[in-house]
């Protein structure tokens, strides 16, 4: 009887013992996303970038290449944020560009993102983008397509030659593994930088985009008609007045001097941003989406025509 009382207290001993290591599992690698806390924001969401895990706290991380040295790998919240509900879930998630140095003279870009679920912000894999490339525009594209302008050097060139080669990338984000994929793009109707000229056609401006992430939008696009005119002059329209001026290209820089305007005076009138961003454009690529962009002075924005 002794015998019998002793098997049965060490089986429910077994099986309490079974259920605390089951319950322990669960509490601490379980993938559900209910038992995750993300984070407040986009800037201070953990990504993964190059195979290791960086947590951003007000936009920045910084890790010790080796314990108690001088040199840290830097990974910084660079810009360019589109907003997106990338995983149908009815919030806006973020997608935007990160730069990680390591020590050396490299700056590399990435492009991730970060879901705004229920419990947080989930920040996603890294997609590398090049080194010390020179980002212009991130903008939405068909369905949860992100679409990616920057301009990289030619190749074999050094990295003391400012890039200037427009190249945009299509990505699609899996809400399920957290990766971009790069989406072929459909080149039907698509156009070749290589071929595209200032004269070709009358520009419409669509946006400015400054390095503080202040984005300029007109209000009609159709109505700010940039016109260049026997490779010298060139004439604008605007939601007030008319602009002229003269400019000059030298391979792929740009100045427009001289511009003057008409004097009528238009109240909520958008002119003085249009002018003032054309007055600043320094350099010009082309896109293989149609697009003609400005690089302001200091690297301080893009100004974008289509």
């Amino acid at each position: 009887m002794k015998k019998i009382i002793y098997r049965i207290i060490m089986m429910l001993m077994l099986v309490l013992a079974l259920t605390l290591i089951s319950g322990i599992y669960k509490l601490n690698f379980s993938k559900d996303e209910s038992v995750f806390t993300g984070a407040k924001g986009p800037k201070d969401a953990t990504y993964r970038i190059n195979g290791q895990t960086v947590t951003l706290k007000n936009g920045i991380a910084e890790v010790e290449v080796a314990p108690g040295g001088t040199v840290k790998i830097v990974t910084r919240y660079f810009g360019n944020e589109v907003k997106h509900d990338f995983d149908g879930d009815g919030r806006k998630d973020a997608a935007f560009l990160l730069t990680q140095e390591t020590g050396g003279s490299g700056t590399f870009f990435y492009v991730v993102a970060a879901l705004n679920t229920a419990n947080g912000y989930v920040g996603s894999e890294g997609l590398f983008l090049g080194d010390r490339i020179a980002p212009q525009t991130t903008e939405r594209g068909k369905g949860n397509i992100v679409l990616v302008n920057y301009a990289e050097r030619k190749p074999g060139e050094s990295f003391a030659v400012r890039p200037s080669v427009g190249k945009s990338i299509w990505l699609i984000l899996d809400p399920k593994t957290m990766q971009f994929a790069e989406v072929a793009q459909n080149f039907e109707g698509e156009a070749d930088p290589a071929r595209m000229t200032l004269g070709m056609k009358t520009w419409n401006w669509v946006s400015t985009t400054y390095s503080n992430d202040r984005v300029i939008k007109p209000r009609d696009s159709q109505k700010f008609a940039l016109t260049f005119k026997d490779g010298k002059t060139f004439s604008a329209t605007t939601d007030c007045n008319g602009v002229g001026g003269e400019y000059a290209v030298t391979g792929d820089k740009i100045s427009f001097n001289k511009m003057m305007s008409t004097l009528m005076y238009c109240d909520g009138s958008q002119e003085a941003d249009f002018s003032k961003s054309l007055g600043e454009a320094v350099r010009y690529h082309f896109t293989p989406r149609g697009e003609l962009i400005f690089g302001l002075k200091y690297e301080s924005g893009v100004m974008v025509f289509r």
